[in-house]
């Protein structure tokens, strides 16, 4: 079981509207909901949107969402936050619709306090608000995170930086990333996205010289928060121990791999026909090699290291997922 907990606050009654938080949780959600081929991921995500007066999420019911949340012992309990954050020398605070000062706000020590008991396997808590780099920060020492095991944050922006919030109308350039992240943009080769692969796809994204992400965690290995379309068929992946049986094998070509002929390349050339089990196995390496995993030996392309009877071989990236299947862990 996958629980979600997506809140959006545009509407505040004494502090500064925002414009775009509403629209990124409902994105985030649908993200979140299933899987690129349609399957379930997280069952019907609860949200929580502040568009108005009527629809405004207070502090206690944004503290009793998160307290549902991370109560029972489900393998995922995820929580997206975007809305105003405030930061002040005795800790940082998510502002509800009803905060006034910032300071009375949801506490993220709090909200660390709830997340850390969790009985979940993995807590995630995900904020695009100002200072909420500041999450898990004790307050006596400086850059010491409590974090408990199964515990990842991801936050827009440092402690003492503010989230750059959407203009036009658009998501917010954290959440932008976000989104784009779950829809594939930080998947593997299996379709997988983590929240490992999430952050280094923001980090990369953002820049030196822009708000700058926070990543902190304590885990022994990352959950798969959904499942994109993957650049390849499993099939082909799991063929590479077969193709390539040891690290650093040459896999040998020749034109009977090749099925298609060009009489202008060909003319006056004695080649041997095309064989049909090796066209099967060429066009599995062909795949291969579209996604960075086999390239060719001393020819451009794999068509001439067919037809020039030369070998192909696995990148530093394919040698690594050749070591998955050979270990069966693909």
């Amino acid at each position: 079981m996958k629980k979600a907990l997506i809140v959006g606050i545009n509407f505040y009654e004494r502090i500064p509207h925002l414009n775009a938080c509403v629209n990124d949780a409902v994105s985030v959600g649908s993200a979140l909901e299933r899987h690129a081929d349609g399957t379930v991921n997280f069952a019907t995500p609860l949200l929580l949107l502040a568009s108005d007066y009527d629809s405004r999420v207070t502090k206690r019911e944004l503290k009793d969402a998160v307290r549902d949340l991370f109560a029972t012992k489900s393998e995922i309990a995820l929580l997206y936050f975007s809305g105003h954050g405030h930061i002040e020398d005795v800790g940082a605070y998510l502002c509800a619709s009803d905060s006034e000062t910032g300071d009375d706000g949801f506490a993220l020590s709090e909200l660390m306090g709830l997340a850390n008991k969790s009985p979940a396997t993995n807590r995630l808590v995900v904020l695009d608000s100002c200072y909420s780099g500041a999450i898990a920060d004790r307050l006596d020492v400086r850059e010491m995170a409590e974090i408990t095991t199964g515990t990842t944050l991801l936050s827009a922006s440092t402690a003492s930086e503010a989230a750059y919030e959407a203009t036009g109308g658009g998501s917010s350039i954290f959440t932008k990333l976000l989104i784009d992240a779950l829809n594939g943009a930080a998947a593997n080769l299996l379709g997988d996205v983590t929240p490992g692969s999430i952050y280094a796809h923001i980090d990369q994204s953002l820049g030196p010289w822009g708000q700058r992400p926070m990543f902190k965690t304590n885990v022994q290995t990352f959950t798969s928060l959904r499942k994109a379309s993957p650049p390849i068929d499993a099939r082909h992946l799991r063929s590479l121990a077969t193709y390539f049986p040891e690290p650093g094998f040459e896999l040998r070509l020749d034109p009977s791999f090749e099925p298609e002929r060009f009489d202008a390349d060909l003319a006056g050339k004695d080649l041997p026909a095309p064989n049909a089990a090796n066209t099967i196995i060429f066009a599995a390496l062909q795949e291969l090699a579209k996604v960075g995993l086999v390239r060719p030996v001393g020819a451009d392309h794999m068509w001439h290291a067919a037809m020039q009877s030369r070998s192909c071989k696995l990148t530093v990236v394919g040698e690594h997922y050749r070591n998955l299947v050979a270990s069966h862990l693909i």
